[in-house]
């Protein structure tokens, strides 16, 4: 008698991705993350691209298994093809695709089956600056700076007091910083090897990857148990 396959879920995620972090700036959008892709706690991949352009308008950044990110970039082309082929001298914007990932998020929890990512989608059309997340279960918002996975709690509390909504480039780039080379001290699924990417009403333009610079002789650093209880 032939085996009838099973009905497959993504039970954990295999390959994964650390934080993304996201502002409003003065012209438009900034986007930031590292490179690192883990696979259990292994850093095995160092060249993970996780921020990438959608159509004419917006920037999208996930944290997260990576196949599933690779699978939202599959529904990402196909939504965008077909708004090309109305032909219709409209484009989507930065909140339509933001609206339809939630429903897409929404809906694959509700099968049991969800994409094991928390994205963010940001973007400028007609002038307008948007900037969103939704998680894996469909939970999503929009705010003028956005951080997923451990920057929601390491990079957040420096947005909060340090961003406002005249940045300049060079100043949301340095904030930007600022912020992953905390994460680069804190979170061990993190590499040093960061790629910014900003959409204003022109375009997106990708930044080359760049190594932050780091300091490692705190002294907390080289004795991080001295005057913990029970340590040695």
């Amino acid at each position: 008698m032939d085996s009838i396959a099973e009905s497959q879920r993504t039970l954990y995620p295999y390959v994964t991705g650390s934080s993304v972090v996201a502002i409003k700036y003065k012209d438009g959008i900034l986007m930031a993350s590292d490179m690192g892709g883990s696979y259990g706690s292994t850093l095995r991949y160092k060249s993970v691209e996780r921020v990438k352009p959608i159509g004419k308008h917006s920037l999208i950044g996930a944290s997260g298994e990576i196949s599933d990110f690779q699978e939202i970039q599959r529904y990402l082309d196909e939504l965008i093809l077909t708004d090309n082929m109305w032909d219709d001298g409209n484009s989507l914007g930065p909140k339509e695709v933001h609206n339809y990932l939630t429903r897409v998020m929404y809906n694959r929890r509700n099968k049991f089956n969800p994409l094991w990512n928390s994205l963010v989608l940001g973007g400028v059309k007609n002038g307008q600056k948007y900037l969103g997340t939704v998680n894996m279960i469909g939970i999503n918002y929009e705010d003028d700076h956005i951080a997923t996975g451990l920057g929601n709690h390491l990079a957040r509390p420096i947005l909060r007091d340090e961003w406002h909504e005249n940045l300049s480039f060079e100043e949301g780039v340095k904030l930007l910083e600022k912020c992953m080379r905390v994460l680069l001290y804190r979170d061990r699924s993190a590499v040093n090897k960061i790629q910014i990417a900003k959409m204003t009403e022109e375009g997106a333009t990708m930044f080359p990857p760049f190594s932050l610079k780091t300091y490692w002789e705190f002294s907390a650093f080289k004795n991080p148990t001295v005057g913990a209880e029970g340590s040695w």
